[in-house]
Formats: structure tokens, C-alpha cells, sequence
């Protein structure tokens, strides 16, 4: 599964940079995703729990950053995780680049997803909204870190309960928007309507 992404930022492409090359710093925008260990200066171990309709499913693995250039402002790593109940495992391949733009930095994300096992079955559609929400998350929690003060300073810092909480109405959210989808195109005879 393909998924690309596009926002800007109301700040400097430097400061951008920083940021996204710190998986720490990354993981902090991302519910329910953690950094548990350093292995080297481009590899680090973590974890991530994602809920897709009723499933709910823990990932371990590792991400590696297997290029990157500071001066293109370019990245891509790697990451690999394994379910932590053996039911299935992900891999993701994520390239991304920054263009200064006037007043900031427009931010390019394209990764590439194989997911198998139980979240697997889940269907394209409800994963792909699923990524889609934890995007636009991960995309305002980077605008409240970058563009408000120098970071901590002013932001106004989001409780980890309501992080937790967002990201398990994550799944709730998909199945209605599928299922509104479905009903739609049941009585459009087949028009879809967005």
C-alpha cells in the first residue's frame, strides 16, 4: 500500500529537519508510538499500538534511517515491527523531503505499508482512513511543536490520556466513515459521493 502526504509549516526548513531526523522527537507527535532504545546514530528500537475498527494490534521493531541528506533536505528509512501477540507483522518504507516555501517548509511523506496478519484483513479502505487520521495528528502535534515559541515554550502541551484516548477513537471513526461509504454507494446505486 502506497500512501503520500503533503502540509506546510510555519517554520524554517532547518528546524524542520531537526526535528523529523529525531526519532524521539517524531515518536512524542505519533499516539501510541514509543522509542525504547538507541542501537546506533541511525537505528533505534520502538514500539507502536494502532486500532483499526474493533482490532486493536502492538507492534515492536526497529527503524532505520538508511539515508540521509542534510543538505537536500531528503530522508528514507526503514522500519520493521512484528505483532506482538505473532498475529501478523509491518514493514514500511518512508521517504521524505522539505522545499522552503514563503514563510516555512512544505513537508512530502511517501511511504510504502505491507501490513499482514489480522490487520491485514481489515480491508485497504479502513486502513488507508486510519493512516490518513493518525497523519493529520502526527501533522498538527508537529505544527504545535515547531510553530508555537521554540517548542515548549508557549505550546501548550497535550496530556498523554488525551493522546491515548485519541488514538483509540481512531478505529471508531473508520469503521462509520466505511460504513457511511457503503451505505452511500448501496443507495447511489454505486455513485460514490466523498
Amino acid at each position: 500500500m502506497k500512501i503520500e502526504q503533503k502540509f506546510a509549516l510555519d517554520a524554517p526548513p532547518d528546524r524542520v529537519w531537526s526535528f523529523l531526523t529525531d526519532p524521539y522527537q517524531v515518536a512524542s507527535c505519533l499516539p501510541g508510538a514509543a522509542i525504547t532504545e538507541k542501537v546506533d546514530d541511525r537505528t533505534y528500537l520502538g514500539t507502536i499500538t494502532v486500532k483499526v475498527g474493533p482490532v486493536t494490534a502492538s507492534y515492536k521493531g526497529k527503524i532505520r534511517f538508511e539515508r540521509l541528506d542534510a543538505m537536500q533536505w531528503e530522508a528514507e528509512l526503514i522500519g520493521q515491527g512484528q505483532d506482538v501477540k505473532g498475529k501478523g507483522g509491518a514493514e514500511m518504507r518512508m521517504q521524505s523531503r522539505l522545499h522552503p516555501i514563503v514563510g516555512g517548509t512544505e513537508v512530502t511523506v511517501a511511504s510504502q505499508v505491507n501490513i499482514s496478519g489480522i490487520l491485514a484483513q481489515m480491508g485497504r479502505g479502513m486502513i488507508e482512513s486510519v493512516s490518513n487520521q493518525i497523519f493529520q495528528q502526527f501533522a498538527a502535534a508537529l505544527r504545535q511543536k515547531l510553530e508555537v515559541g521554540s517548542g515548549q515554550e508557549g505550546a501548550q502541551a497535550v496530556p498523554s490520556e488525551a493522546k491515548q484516548l485519541d488514538a483509540l477513537s481512531l478505529g471508531a471513526k473508520a469503521v462509520r466513515q466505511t460504513m457511511g461509504r457503503a451505505v452511500r454507494r448501496l443507495l447511489g446505486g454505486g455513485a460514490e459521493k466523498t
